[in-house]
């Protein structure tokens, strides 16, 4: 039989409530002192980096204004009411785009070809502890260089050109794929991978046969999305000569050609909403294969 709590005498109903507004006001002061924590530590950080409330509210007419000019011809008309005019290049501009999805492609398959060969050797639960400390580092350094750095270095060593793009977005798809990938090898049931190595199979038939089984999916989910982000990436690559439209957008940038701006930005724009609906349909096609 259950005896509902205010029911109780007031001599045993006392100290419960009095325990129980303990507890509630101690959770409260806690509450009250981490949100003054995160309030002064972002105070601080924005007085930092010089972070400007008042100038950001006093500027704003300006962001607006270049948006302005950016739907705007050297006519003055609005970009809609000519797009021939508005899309002048488009023959060299979708050059330039195809070629950044090549870069991305051919960088995305890299990474994938590399991260997919070390996430083995960096997961916990298949790998010695020497291997997983070497393997995880590699790809922590890979991951935390930016693409953009590594382009700039690949374009002083080899020249201008697409080959110092794939060569970056390679690098950091290896570290970045590689870390979702180990992410996902530890997370697997190892029961199958007991079962192989129980009946004599070598490290290498335990990857094949019971853990590549649990993981192709994920990693063909996780590779398709860096795919995409990796368009984005390369699109911006042409800003230290790395190949792309990125060279087309800076051009164009330095020289105030703000109808060009918007001319490519809604091309790349574009070419990313049918990318994100093509990898959706694959990605529906491969978890109904699973």
């Amino acid at each position: 039989m259950t005896v509902s709590l205010h029911h109780l005498p007031d001599r045993q109903l006392a100290p419960l409530l009095a325990a129980y507004g303990a507890a509630v006001a101690k959770r409260r002061l806690a509450f009250l002192l981490g949100s003054l924590v995160f309030v002064s530590v972002l105070v601080t950080a924005a007085w930092w980096v010089r972070f400007d409330v008042f100038l950001l509210v006093s500027r704003i007419g300006s962001i607006t204004s270049y948006f302005s000019r950016l739907f705007h011809l050297d006519t003055g008309a609005l970009v809609f009411t000519d797009p021939a005019d508005w899309f002048w290049g488009f023959t060299p501009w979708i050059k330039k785009l195809g070629e950044t999805l090549l870069i991305a492609y051919i960088g995305t398959v890299l990474g994938v070809i590399g991260g997919f060969c070390l996430c083995f050797l960096a997961a916990s639960n298949l790998s010695g502890s020497r291997t997983r400390w070497v393997a995880r580092r590699f790809l922590e350094f890979c991951r935390t260089v930016p693409e953009i750095v590594f382009a700039l270095i690949f374009v002083l060593a080899f020249g201008l050109g697409p080959m110092a793009g794939v060569l970056a977005l390679t690098i950091h798809t290896l570290g970045a794929l590689g870390k979702l990938f180990t992410e996902i090898v530890e997370n697997i049931d190892m029961k199958p991978v007991d079962g192989v190595v129980s009946t004599g199979g070598s490290w290498a038939e335990s990857i094949r046969y019971a853990v590549l089984p649990q993981v192709l999916s994920g990693f063909a989910t996780y590779g398709l999305l860096r795919f995409e982000m990796n368009f984005r990436g390369s699109s911006i690559m042409g800003f230290v000569g790395a190949g792309g439209i990125g060279q087309e957008l800076l051009v164009a940038v330095r020289k105030f050609y703000y109808s060009d701006v918007s001319a490519i930005l809604v091309m790349v724009i574009v070419t990313v909403f049918i990318l994100d609906m093509l990898t959706a349909r694959l990605l529906k096609r491969l978890s109904a294969l699973g």
